[in-house]
């Protein structure tokens, strides 16, 4: 937690649905929610009485909006860093076509520490994993040993970063 209250730090994203109602169904946001969650992408460490003056609510109105908004998995607020400049010197994006029930082996993947998203496509892969290593021997380790010992996994394709030109998570709420 910083002195404006605002918590700042890495929290793993859990492989679930996101971002629903109880319903099931998509959160629906009303006007100040998207204005703070906006601000927050500005800046995440923006403090609560900041985002108040410019939404025209009370510090604590919007304390529980944006606490509502995390426990609803809706947002997080985290650190974006740059690995290699970290030391993790090799990034890499796997496709992995697979047999058998995905979603079982997109939670498996999910549990690698190295391995930060995972999502289910559709066509030519049926999972990607995106993956931060410490060099490339530890990018071969990880192919080799945990992901395709993996039960389903037929192939794998690795792409592999050079450099990471852009990444910024301020698109809005549109």
């Amino acid at each position: 937690m910083t002195t404006s209250g605002v918590p700042v730090g890495i929290e793993p994203v859990p492989l679930r649905p996101t971002g629903q109602s109880s319903q099931g169904g998509p959160v629906q946001l009303d006007d100040l929610s998207k204005a703070i969650i906006e601000k927050l992408q500005e800046d995440g460490r923006r403090p609560y009485s900041a985002i108040a003056k410019e939404v025209g609510l009370s510090e604590a109105a919007v304390r529980q909006r944006v606490q509502r908004l995390m426990d609803a998995s809706v947002m997080q607020i985290v650190a974006v860093t740059d690995p290699m400049q970290l030391g993790f010197a090799r990034q890499a994006m796997i496709g992995i076509r697979a047999t058998g029930d995905t979603s079982k082996l997109a939670e498996q993947l999910a549990a690698i520490p190295a391995i930060d998203y995972v999502v289910l496509t559709a066509g030519s892969f049926d999972v990607i994993a995106e993956l931060v290593c410490k060099d490339d021997n530890d990018l071969l380790e990880l192919l080799n040993v945990q992901i395709r010992g993996l039960p389903g996994v037929l192939s794998t394709e690795t792409l592999v970063y050079l450099k990471l030109v852009k990444q910024q998570y301020n698109w809005g709420v549109r």
